[in-house]
């Protein structure tokens, strides 16, 4: 399931949107967001401009590049780079640590995030919500955050992933002798297909 969220520069969630599918692409997800409507609204900051040089902006968010470029959401150059836009990505990407450190937290602080949650999916949004909420209030509280729960984290997904892995390969495995078993019978010309 799908987590879209804001993250302010302390590392906490202003805003989230959660319920999607997992699959959902992220500009999908956030272009059906009541975030993304009250930004393009100018209703999110409403009367906060600031000034750069002589252009006069409304607050900005920053995203990755899977975002739309937009007035209030910057996002990194792509392509052939010049060397002004490579230091405007590398200055960018320096202010999105934060929410990568964020979603890390999260995850790490509630490791059932990284695995599959066996719940009805009516009751994962609200599970991850109140993750998000907790988070919050650790952050807020400047909880200690444990080096040893990163290291538990990395634990839990690499087992969840290589049973993951295990699945994938014995179902490859079997479509590889299916596959042989229709090449051979096509060769012989005792194929129903």
């Amino acid at each position: 399931m799908g987590l879209q969220a804001l993250v302010d520069h302390k590392g906490r969630f202003t805003d989230i949107n959660v319920g999607w599918l997992g699959k959902v692409h992220d500009a999908c997800l956030f272009r059906n967001s009541g975030l993304f409507q009250q930004l393009q609204q100018g209703t999110y900051f409403p009367d906060q401009k600031i000034i750069v040089g002589d252009i006069e902006m409304p607050i900005v968010i920053l995203g990755d590049p899977a975002y739309p470029l937009m007035p209030w959401l910057m996002k990194p150059n792509t392509g052939t780079l010049d060397s002004s836009k490579d230091q405007f990505n590398y200055r960018l990407s320096k202010c999105r640590t934060v929410v990568e450190c964020a979603f890390g937290c999260l995850k790490v602080r509630w490791c059932s995030l990284l695995t599959r949650l066996d719940l009805s999916t009516s009751n994962i949004p609200i599970v991850i919500a109140a993750c998000c909420v907790l988070h919050n209030i650790c952050e807020s509280k400047r909880e200690t955050f444990m080096a040893g729960w990163e290291v538990e984290a990395t634990r839990l997904v690499a087992n969840f992933t290589e049973l993951d892995n295990r699945s994938i390969r014995r179902a490859q495995q079997g479509a590889l002798r299916i596959r042989e078993a229709l090449k051979a019978s096509f060769m012989t010309g005792h194929g129903t297909v």
